[in-house]
């Protein structure tokens, strides 16, 4: 009936727990980033500086919409967590078969608008003209593989409520390589410029879909849906609505501070545009583990939750906190020491003016690791307790700080505003999300 490969997070020491499942999360955030990253050094590289900002112009739309669609995928897969939790397996593949309905759904309705309004949004951003039509030639076909995003992050989601963290890793190393040829192949041999990099991108993303589609099928008799799983259940979708669309709504609210802070960035020249894209890549490669952090959280919390084991809620956060912090610090020592060697691997060492500005971006970001790391734990963990509309409060804050950046400091600081934006917005959520956490407990508390 299981496969091997679960977990159950409801037993065990809470730190070797978290460390574990965490681990396979974290190998499958670099290689999704890192197959990012190939994108922009190969188009930096080889493309030269002027495709390079094109492909950042578009950094905070993607964010925007890919993170709508990855954060209600999250969220679909946490109430599946607490029926896991919970042993109650016959709901679960109920709240599966939801979850299937809801994605196709979503995909097309995000689909169609987002092609329909992804070039006057560019516009709007105050895009430069010599790079908006690589612009909108990129991210019209991100656009356009949403559904394989939705097929991957579903399904990805699905196996981690299970305790599966290994197997979506296996699958996204396998999309990265995949990823990479395909960049070389459409880029070098094809000449098809930032398109190539964009269509490399949307064909990995489908073959890791397809992958976890098949291995789910073949391994996992728990989810093998029976007639009567696949009827449509009102009640199911608007649980898994419940908590998909605030954790969508969360990161794309977070996501709209961050197009007015690119807007105010556009407006700096194409330059500091093609900085802060190489240095957005690198940050965000090396967020990574805050990223596996805090979806370990989410599942941790919908298994906890499900079990009734309210202590663990807290143990898990406190474990889960001290690796966070360890990273913090290393991740500070990496960006000082090497801030100038990594710049080099998007632009040469001619650029002097980016190299520099790009350095001075990860120092600065990087001192305030250990706020982000706080965000992603206690926001992630709220969600898996059930508490997902608070969670939005975060981002709301978040998107006031990238906002408040965008239209006063920068204009009055120029790129040394830039810089301070992300960490600004990371202690503004910090500060509701950890009250919000001890609001969430005691109330647990009194109804337990």
């Amino acid at each position: 009936m299981f496969n091997l490969m679960t977990k159950d997070l409801t037993e065990g020491k809470p730190l070797t727990l978290i460390l574990g499942f965490s681990l396979p999360l974290l190998g499958g955030y670099v290689f999704q980033q890192f197959y990012n990253v190939v994108d922009t050094v190969i188009v930096g590289r080889f493309l030269g500086k002027e495709s390079l900002a094109a492909l950042g112009a578009t950094g905070s739309v993607n964010f925007l919409i890919i993170g709508f669609c990855m954060g209600i995928c999250s969220g679909f897969s946490i109430p599946i967590a607490q029926k896991y939790g919970a042993k109650d397996y016959k709901t679960m593949r109920q709240m599966v078969a939801s979850t299937i309905h809801l994605g196709v759904f979503f995909s097309i309705v995000v689909t169609t608008l987002t092609l329909l309004f992804c070039r006057p949004l560019l516009r709007l951003m105050l895009t430069p003209e010599n790079i908006i039509g690589p612009a909108s030639d990129y991210i019209s076909i991100i656009f356009a593989g949403i559904p394989v995003v939705f097929l991957y992050n579903i399904l990805a989601g699905i196996l981690r409520s299970l305790g599966d963290s290994k197997t979506p890793l296996i699958f996204l190393i396998i999309s990265s390589v995949l990823n990479i040829f395909l960049d070389l192949l459409f880029i070098l041999v094809f000449n098809f410029g930032v398109k190539g990099a964009a269509i490399a991108t949307v064909l990995s993303q489908g073959v890791s879909g397809i992958l976890c589609l098949i291995y789910m099928h073949k391994n996992f008799e728990i989810l093998r849906l029976r007639k009567d799983d696949r009827k449509i259940r009102t009640n199911h979708l608007l649980v898994l609505c419940a908590n998909g669309v605030p954790m969508g709504l969360q990161y794309s609210i977070t996501a709209i501070g961050s197009v007015i802070l690119q807007t105010s960035v556009n407006s700096l020249g194409s330059d500091v545009v093609a900085a802060v894209a190489a240095a957005q890549k690198i940050n965000i490669f090396f967020c990574c583990p805050f990223d596996a952090l805090g979806t370990t959280m989410a599942t941790w919390g919908g298994q906890n939750l499900g079990a009734r084991k309210l202590e663990r809620l807290k143990s898990g956060l406190y474990a889960c906190c001290f690796l966070g912090f360890i990273y913090s610090i290393l991740g500070f020592l990496i960006m000082f020491l090497f801030g100038d060697t990594l710049g080099l691997l998007f632009v040469s060492s001619s650029e002097v003016e980016i190299l520099e500005d790009i350095r001075l971006f990860l120092v600065i970001v990087s001192s305030f690791y250990f706020l982000l790391a706080l965000v992603n734990i206690v926001r992630f963990l709220i969600q898996g307790m059930g508490f997902s509309s608070l969670a939005i409060m975060s981002g709301v804050l978040e998107m006031i700080a990238r906002t408040v950046t965008g239209v006063f400091v920068v204009t009055t600081f120029g790129y040394l505003g830039v810089c301070f934006a992300s960490p600004f917005a990371w202690l503004l959520a910090d500060c509701f999300l950890i009250p919000a956490f001890i609001w969430c407990y005691k109330k647990l508390q009194k109804e337990w």
